[in-house]
């Protein structure tokens, strides 16, 4: 039996697109654990620098807007420069378009859907290339980690009806699949993490309503039925980063609490 490497991460370096807080800072976290040196990339000055004193010296935090298509090609050059190498790239960044217009397609306004497709997938777009392009430069294996949801492919319309924000998740999938094959031949490997509802930032609108936490406990069954934490996504995201997931791509490894296979029940309105 081949024995467990505790340090899976080691001697590879890891940018995460989205690693100043959340679900992206846990996950630096947990690959500086498992041996790496991680770039983290957020838009808050404040978060990036809590984020570089939280990681230690084998971290660099740099700010930057990941929309922007200069973001992602300058945090590996960040690697480059401050550790030598890059290995793997975790793009989590994105967020709700919701106050921007995001809802039902009816209701669905031309800047919600706008906004919503630049800040979840241009900017995906943009980080995937620059890795894509610096694994050729570099005629080296590659790890590319995307985050998608379960929203792309398990839609839940009572609470969750935000259907641009839904089509980008969609369509992650769709980038991931076609470039894990197209890049296979050059041992690049592409795969996406798909969780339910997670409690971040992100998640404050729903974790604020008493009836969506309700309906989260029956939806999300695993672990007495609750709401995600960013750790629950960590060890997934360190087996699909290393070389443990070396014959793995273009899979969607779902972190749900059972979301995608449960029903869920609405409250009572009358209880």
């Amino acid at each position: 039996m081949r024995p467990v490497n505790h340090h899976p991460l080691q001697n590879k370096v890891v940018v995460i697109i989205g690693g100043t807080t959340g679900i992206g800072r846990s996950a630096a976290r947990a690959c500086v654990a498992a041996g790496a040196q991680v770039v983290v990339v957020g838009r808050n000055a404040d978060n990036v620098a809590v984020a570089a004193a939280d990681l230690g010296p084998a971290a660099h935090a740099i700010a930057g807007d990941a929309t922007e298509p200069d973001t992602a090609a300058g945090a590996i050059e960040a690697a480059l420069s401050h550790f030598g190498r890059f290995d793997a790239l975790y793009h989590v960044a994105g967020g709700s378009g919701r106050s921007h217009g995001d809802g039902p397609l009816d209701e669905l306004t031309d800047e919600g859907w706008e906004f919503t497709l630049r800040l979840n997938l241009t900017s995906l777009f943009y980080s995937n290339r620059a890795a894509v392009r610096q694994f050729l430069q570099q005629q080296t294996a590659g790890s590319v980690l995307n985050m998608g949801s379960v929203l792309g492919d398990s839609p839940s319309p009572k609470y969750f009806a935000t259907h641009a924000y839904a089509t980008t998740k969609a369509a992650v999938v769709g980038l991931t699949k076609s470039s894990a094959a197209y890049y296979a031949p050059q041992n690049i490997r592409f795969n996406v993490i798909a969780p339910a509802l997670v409690d971040t930032p992100l998640a404050q609108r729903a974790v604020a309503n008493k009836e969506i936490m309700q309906y989260i406990a029956t939806k999300q069954p695993l672990d007495g039925g609750r709401i995600g934490v960013p750790e629950d996504l960590d060890a997934a995201a360190i087996f699909l980063l290393s070389d443990q997931s070396r014959f793995v791509t273009g899979q969607v490894l779902t972190v749900d609490g059972g979301w995608s296979v449960t029903e869920g029940q609405f409250p009572n309105p009358k209880s």
